[in-house]
């Protein structure tokens, strides 16, 4: 069974005995101390998980207590226990590091689910440090996945608990998630480490190329082959191979790719020797491949073979926690390659990209922060290197005009794009029909836009 340390700190008795004795009846082990500075003491000498702690205690009060802990050992949890109705010392509780609060008269539920909600979290911390240390020892090259949120930090969880078994995984979420990223963590935490992750966008190429791309073909296959060509599932051949926008494969390449998911075998076009290969496949998605499937464009046991198990990256909007330490990490990482020291983002234009939605996801916000790091001309970054309004405008910057020509071009053709697509109910067939170019090309600048199909 698990269980962590936690120490009561609670100068009424009743209550302390109370909690003390229904912690230890789920397990954990559990101490008790009548006052803060009983409670000081026992930290400096022993490690505890989490302290439940009064806010109200006669000598030493909840909030100093806290505070010094913390001071003593940051990674121990502390949760405030507070009268009913007094939410202003919660959130003072909360600003000075308190994991949450719980109002008394105290309810054990309560308590029973806070306490297994930390657990689940410090076992996610302990297994992603194990994680991490893993891609240390192995010396692992691929970039960093910056993240703070507790939605991220499950998803790297689920990805170093399936790298090491052989089954193909699924990862969905919207464009510039980090969907590549995190194949390549999977990879690098994988056996198959040694060898490298072959990459193939399934929508950078014309459908009768990427059958030949994936699969290879025989000279004189088609009318241009003079000669033979070995294909990605060959080349990975004991590695990984990541198939990115994989709703956007034709009929007869998802035919060819479940029979190499079932039977580990496929043949090169034009040839009729059969050909078997060791590879592990990683795929993404930024669109519900169910109503491709639904619509007769994506077979359905493709699509059970594909997502043995499934890994869905939320977007950015909805763990803004990830926020920060991003910004920082592009401004630094910009700063070093522009030769320009970049020393902070002021914190009004912080505001603004906090207020942002980011339609375009990571890459959007790399993108706005790049942008912004050529164009500021101090060593901060100002609400004007921001490529929006006050009001939160995505693009354009309609104040001072765009920059140049090409700022120009992009602005017309992103609101071109978003007009076409609102008045064909986001329908991308016809949005594509009434500007006059290919779905695939909509596609394409969808994405390059960051914007929502």
């Amino acid at each position: 069974m698990h269980h962590m340390k936690i120490l009561v700190v609670e100068d009424g008795p009743s209550q302390r005995e109370m909690l003390r004795d229904f912690l230890k009846g789920e397990g954990h082990e559990a101490g008790e101390a009548e006052t803060g500075e009983v409670a000081l003491d026992r930290v400096k000498n022993d490690y505890f998980d989490l302290l439940l702690v009064d806010y109200k205690m006669p000598g030493m009060d909840g909030m100093t207590l806290l505070r010094q802990v913390k001071e003593l050992n940051p990674e121990t949890d502390v949760i405030m226990m507070t009268a009913y109705g007094t939410i202003e010392n919660a959130v003072q509780a909360m600003k000075a590091g308190a994991l949450d609060y719980i109002t008394k008269p105290i309810d054990l539920e309560e308590v029973h689910i806070l306490v297994e909600r930390l657990w689940e979290r410090r076992r996610l911390l302990q297994e992603n440090k194990m994680l991490k240390a893993e891609l240390n020892r192995k010396a692992v090259t691929a970039e960093q996945i910056i993240y703070r949120s507790p939605a991220m930090e499950g998803v790297i969880n689920l990805a170093g608990r399936v790298a090491n078994s052989r089954a193909a995984v699924l990862i969905e979420g919207e464009s510039g998630t980090g969907k590549e990223l995190l194949a390549k963590l999977i990879h690098s935490l994988s056996p198959r480490s040694s060898r490298s992750m072959t990459v193939v966008n399934c929508a950078a190429l014309p459908e009768n190329l990427l059958e030949s791309e994936l699969f290879g073909h025989e000279k004189g296959a088609f009318t241009g082959a003079s000669q033979r060509r070995t294909g990605r599932f060959e080349e990975a051949d004991g590695g990984t191979l990541f198939l990115d926008e994989i709703g956007e494969l034709s009929l007869p390449v998802q035919v060819k790719l479940l029979r190499f998911l079932q039977e580990g075998e496929f043949q090169r076009l034009g040839g009729n020797k059969v050909l078997r290969s060791d590879v592990r496949v990683i795929s993404a998605t930024n669109r519900q491949l169910k109503t491709r499937i639904e619509e007769g464009a994506f077979r359905e046991d493709l699509y059970y073979r594909l997502n043995v198990v499934a890994v869905t990256i939320p977007p950015l909007r909805e763990r803004k926690e990830d926020l920060s330490p991003l910004m920082d990490h592009f401004l630094t990482r910009f700063s070093r390659e522009n030769g320009k020291p970049m020393e902070r983002v002021l914190p009004e234009a912080r505001d603004l990209l906090f207020k942002y939605d980011y339609p375009g996801n990571v890459r959007e916000l790399e993108n706005i922060i790049e942008r912004a790091v050529v164009i500021a001309r101090g060593t901060a970054i100002t609400p004007d290197d921001l490529p929006f309004r006050r009001e939160s405008m995505p693009f354009g910057n309609r104040d001072r005009g765009p920059a140049n020509l090409r700022e120009a071009v992009e602005t017309l053709e992103r609101s071109m794009i978003q007009e076409a697509l609102d008045q064909a109910g986001g329908h991308q067939t016809r949005a594509a029909e009434s500007l006059h170019i290919s779905e695939r090309m909509l596609r394409y600048k969808l994405k390059k836009y960051g914007l929502k199909g």
